[in-house]
């Protein structure tokens, strides 16, 4: 039984079977993560999997290099993975006073004991965490979330009546910002994974805003994979939920929407959209402490950001580079990732719009940014790159050479 077996086996298990990975997939995760010296010292696959197998039996305990190769394939440390004084409550930001964590602590031996100063204070740090991952990236974060997503699901069990459907929404809100960060490092089955059951914990606490939010997200995510149709059917599904939902929530799924008919060529329904959106956004910007706080983002100007993508993807550049630019003059110099990649966009559609000098020099300037937190940005910008040496060799050559020295 689970139970039975030794701590670090069932974390293991757990984190493997988190990201959707098969133990043969677990196996080729371990061979990347390991470097060149390491992974020619490396038996056959297929001894790996035996490995894997006998690792999560708890038949023994994983020695180096697997404990480095599991923590790196993991986004993680081995003291997190096979350390025994893990923390109960990892915090990266907003570490809780000494009275606060020994409560927090106490009420995930006993969750009967969850109080709401306790689930106060964990969806003030889910805020906070928010906030970090907008400079930072998702790396850093993914394995502490993760690990208060656990503990809260303790929590979870034992809250006594009315805070029982508070602690089950925060669950949804941990989830969905986890199927983002998957999203945004590339992993999109744990990201869907993640998605569906944000959307269910949604549900099961009668969070409308949280249920429309996920399947915007959703939407989002096909849309990421070039899946427009699917994407534009999950932003309307959204919109079942309108009438119980915020301005801003509805916003979202309508501006979502009007994306994906503009990746499949739609100008005239994508417009009308775009324009049903933004009047939600600007209403719901008139009663900011209305919105859910997973919507701290959402304004004019991350609007503009949005509507100047769906331009993009109409093939209209100077519309495009007006939305845009006007909305990136918003954008906080925190937000490095998106920064990051609405500067690639802004690069781009200067270069539909013709003005290729322009659209070099706003591409190398989103390099290090795009390195440093961004893997769309940098394959966005390699595209560009390739694009633009048929038409002004010399543009092309510096972005490309501007990404090599960054990555030195």
């Amino acid at each position: 039984m689970i139970a039975e077996l030794p701590p670090w086996a069932v974390r293991l298990r757990a984190e493997r079977r988190d990201r959707l990975w098969s133990q043969k997939e677990m196996a080729r995760r371990l061979v990347e993560a390991a470097d060149e010296e390491t992974r020619n010292r490396l038996p056959a696959r297929e001894t790996i999997v035996r490995r894997i197998k006998a690792y999560e039996a708890g038949h023994n305990e994983p020695h180096d290099p697997y404990r480095m190769l599991y923590a790196r394939a993991f986004g993680t440390t081995e003291t997190d993975l096979f350390g025994s004084g893990r923390r109960p409550f990892p915090s990266l930001t907003n570490p809780p006073d000494p009275d606060l964590y020994e409560r927090i602590t106490k009420a995930i031996e006993r969750p009967q004991r969850v109080d709401a100063t306790t689930i106060e204070w964990l969806e003030r740090c889910l805020s906070e965490h928010r906030h970090v991952e907008d400079t930072l990236g998702s790396a850093p974060l993914l394995p502490v979330v993760r690990a208060q997503l656990d503990a809260i699901t303790v929590l979870a069990q034992g809250a006594p009546g009315p805070l029982a459907d508070r602690v089950v929404a925060m669950l949804g809100q941990y989830a969905q910002f986890i199927a983002w960060m998957c999203q945004d490092s590339g992993d999109h089955a744990a990201a869907l994974a993640w998605y569906d059951r944000s959307h269910g914990w949604a549900l099961e606490a009668g969070d409308a805003a949280l249920a429309a939010t996920t399947l915007s997200m959703r939407a989002h995510l096909a849309w990421s994979i070039g899946d427009p149709l699917r994407s534009v059917r999950l932003a309307e599904a959204a919109r079942w939920h309108d009438g119980r939902t915020t301005l801003g929530v509805q916003g979202m799924a309508a501006q979502m929407a009007a994306r994906g008919h503009a990746e499949m060529g739609e100008a005239g329904t994508s417009r009308r959209l775009l324009g049903e959106a933004e009047e939600l956004i600007r209403a719901a910007g008139e009663h900011p402490e209305d919105e859910p706080p997973w919507m701290y983002f959402y304004d004019d100007g991350w609007f503009d950001m949005q509507r100047g993508m769906a331009e993009l993807a109409l093939g209209d550049g100077p519309r495009a580079v007006r939305f845009l630019g006007r909305g990136l003059a918003t954008l906080p110099e925190a937000y490095r990732r998106d920064r990051a990649w609405f500067g690639t966009c802004l690069a781009r559609a200067h270069a539909l719009a013709g003005d290729m000098e322009a659209a070099e020099r706003l591409a190398v300037a989103a390099v290090p940014d795009a390195l440093a937190v961004n893997r769309y940005a940098v394959q966005d910008l390699r595209k560009l790159s390739a694009a633009l040496r048929p038409i002004r060799f010399q543009s092309g050559q510096r972005i490309e050479e501007a990404l090599r020295a960054a990555e030195r």
